[in-house]
């Protein structure tokens, strides 16, 4: 077998992945469309207003934590650490952390921020727990965004004149801007979605929150009870309704951070 026919064989594979990733996505995101926009009214949105709040609340305290410690993390590893093997073994820790079960953390949060440092059952104790969960994304999305700036803009940077600081101001972390927004969309996405984390330390109550230290349902919460506890058709309707809303609700953060992007290119 010669080497063209491999390639077009490796391809073909290549493209058969590819379509069936697609048609996956779509087909799941068809189903529930499908299934969930009948739900949508007036009515479902003033029932699930709390859970609505909650879920941004969390997701604005969430990125409000871990964006910066992670951006901040992957410039030191990748412009100023100059010990590799300090570099590796904390890489290491971070792809490490990205495999934990979310349960864990779960149950970290719940020890350490509900019980020990006393939050309670409280969208702090859940965004924080949330915050570290997200962080390993961050940190090795924006560290792989800060390798491909090349090594030729920093030098022409400081050719001119300008600080470290600066050419990581002006420069680099510009070039780099839509690696870190992937990585804070990937993060949002993550956040929107858990579930189990947020059980064990945001809570279940339905309430509209007054506060970060209010415990509160988020609608991934709200919708694993729903299916949990369903015994009607009425019941699924209102799963697949939530579902509808949170996919909605991701796609609007979606364009809405790639409209920021755009505005400031």
């Amino acid at each position: 077998m010669n080497t063209k026919i491999k390639d077009g064989i490796l391809l073909a594979l290549v493209y058969l992945a590819a379509i069936i990733t697609i048609a996956s996505l779509f087909g799941i995101l068809g189903y529930i469309l499908w299934n969930g926009l009948g739900a949508l009214s007036f009515n479902f949105f003033i029932d699930l207003a709390p859970s609505i709040v909650t879920t941004m609340i969390v997701i604005g305290v969430s990125i409000l934590f871990a964006v910066p410690v992670g951006i901040f993390a992957a410039i030191y590893l990748n412009e100023y650490s100059k010990n590799r093997k300090i570099v590796e073994l904390i890489n290491f820790a971070i792809d490490s952390l990205a495999g934990i079960p979310s349960i864990l953390y779960g149950l970290f949060g719940l020890v350490f921020f509900v019980i020990t440092l006393n939050f309670n059952w409280s969208i702090l104790s859940g965004s924080l727990t949330l915050a570290i969960m997200i962080l390993p994304v961050i940190i090795r999305v924006t560290q792989e965004s800060l390798k491909m700036v090349p090594i030729s803009f920093r030098e022409g940077s400081f050719a001119l004149g300008a600080s470290k600081v600066m050419t990581l101001g002006k420069i680099v972390i510009p070039s780099a801007s839509r690696g870190i927004i992937t990585a804070v969309i990937l993060s949002i996405g993550r956040i929107v979605g858990e579930t189990a984390a947020v059980f064990l330390t945001v809570g279940t109550v339905n309430k509209m929150p007054s506060g970060v230290f209010s415990s509160g349902r988020t609608l991934s919460v709200h919708l694993y009870l729903l299916v949990k506890e369903a015994i009607g058709p009425d019941a699924f309707n209102e799963a697949f309704g939530t579902a509808t809303l949170l996919i909605i609700i991701i796609l609007v953060i979606v364009l809405f951070t790639q409209l920021i992007f755009r505005g400031r290119k």
